[in-house]
């Protein structure tokens, strides 16, 4: 089970990890609504080296980025959920949109992100590559994703409530 840390802290355990030769690998986003895609992602992400860093936006950078009905879930629950998985060792939160100064902090060996981003534009690219380490794009699992997740319900439930006002029984 993994542990939901201060920046200083991780940054001593991460120090710590490269004393002892240890690859940490390194992925961030909204994790908003957790599914399959986040499971297998995070999964492939652990494979790559010892230890996965997962930093996860805070509630203000996620309605900057998503919206203002984002995010569904608080910060502090989706930094548990996450560090309940046993292939997650360590959950952050961080507040900026970009994790690059996050990156350049804690210098990971490997900097992942889904496959919806090219290698390219992968914010903290050049600090990991400067390092030496290596930058990946893991691929998605198609037709999974918390934007259509959330689609599904609101349509669903719009359906059920309209249904529901004209059926005299449910009156």
């Amino acid at each position: 089970m993994g542990e939901v840390l201060s920046q200083e802290s991780l940054r001593l355990r991460i120090r710590s990890l490269h004393e002892d030769r240890k690859k940490v690998v390194f992925t961030n986003g909204c994790f908003d609504l957790l599914h399959v895609g986040h499971i297998r992602y995070l999964k492939a992400a652990r494979e790559l080296g010892d230890c996965l860093v997962v930093a996860i936006n805070s509630d203000n950078s996620v309605r900057a980025l998503k919206g203002d009905e984002r995010p569904i879930i608080p910060e502090g629950q989706r930094a548990e959920v996450l560090a309940a998985l046993s292939f997650v060792d360590y959950v952050i939160i961080f507040e900026e949109l970009d994790p690059s100064r996050l990156i350049s902090l804690l210098q990971p060996d490997v900097l992942v992100k889904g496959g919806d981003w090219a290698p390219g534009q992968i914010a903290g690219k050049e600090q990991v590559e400067a390092s030496g380490g290596r930058v990946l794009s893991l691929p998605l699992v198609e037709g999974v994703g918390t934007s259509a997740i959330i689609s599904s319900i609101v349509n669903r439930y719009a359906k059920s409530s309209r249904n529901s006002s004209k059926d005299p029984k449910k009156s």
